[in-house]
């Protein structure tokens, strides 16, 4: 396969094209049109105790722990993610690992504040759990999902953003591109400046 990377690439970018994105209806609309709703329920946590919560399994755990610190110390949102051992191997213990972010999202949640559900299949049920219990406390929810384009989790969120693919490695890579399209568009990123780091932190102005 001589030419493995490029084609590799090729297919990705296909992938990342066809992102779809609806609203809390399920309603089908633009993923930048999901951007700017992302936007507007970041902004309405300056100021105030609220913050975002970022959970995810596996690669996507990893994923959460990265844009949690990302959009605290880049974009200047208060960010947690919910991944430590001991309250993993804790509540997996005493209350089943459906729940250990569902119980977390309990104890440390504000209503208010945004959950950020990140799955590959869509399906996980800790991942589930985790959705319901932000909604019924008042939270915004914003999902990340793949695989099936009926899954689950994809209609839990405010907003919801579905990457059309099986492979887990065009799943993972598209979810993290789309919260850094996230996270740098609010901090200013546009086209002009498209190879310099946006510097800006949500309410700031220029």
């Amino acid at each position: 396969m001589a030419n493995a990377f490029a084609d590799y690439l090729r297919s990705f970018v296909d992938v990342l094209n066809s992102t779809e994105a609806t609203d809390a209806a399920g309603k089908a609309i633009t993923v930048d049109e999901g951007i700017a709703l992302a936007h507007d329920a970041m902004r309405k946590l300056i100021g105030t105790p609220n913050k975002m919560m970022f959970v995810g399994n596996g690669g996507s755990a990893g994923i959460a722990g990265h844009m949690a610190i990302d959009f605290a110390k880049n974009g200047g949102v208060r960010s947690v993610t919910f991944n430590d051992a001991s309250s993993l191997t804790c509540l997996g213990n005493d209350l089943g690992y459906d729940q250990v972010f569902a119980k977390q999202v309990e104890m440390q949640g504000l209503p208010g504040d945004i959950l950020l559900a990140i799955s590959s299949s869509g399906e996980s049920k800790n991942i589930l759990a985790a959705a319901d219990k932000a909604k019924a406390m008042g939270c915004a929810c914003i999902t990340l999902s793949g695989f099936a384009p009926a899954n689950r989790l994809r209609a839990r969120g405010d907003v919801n953003f579905y990457v059309a693919s099986g492979v887990y490695g065009f799943v993972e890579t598209a979810h993290q591109a789309i919260l850094h399209a996230i996270l740098d568009t609010a901090m200013g990123w546009t086209t002009d400046t498209a190879m310099t780091q946006p510097s800006r932190q949500l309410g700031q102005t220029r």
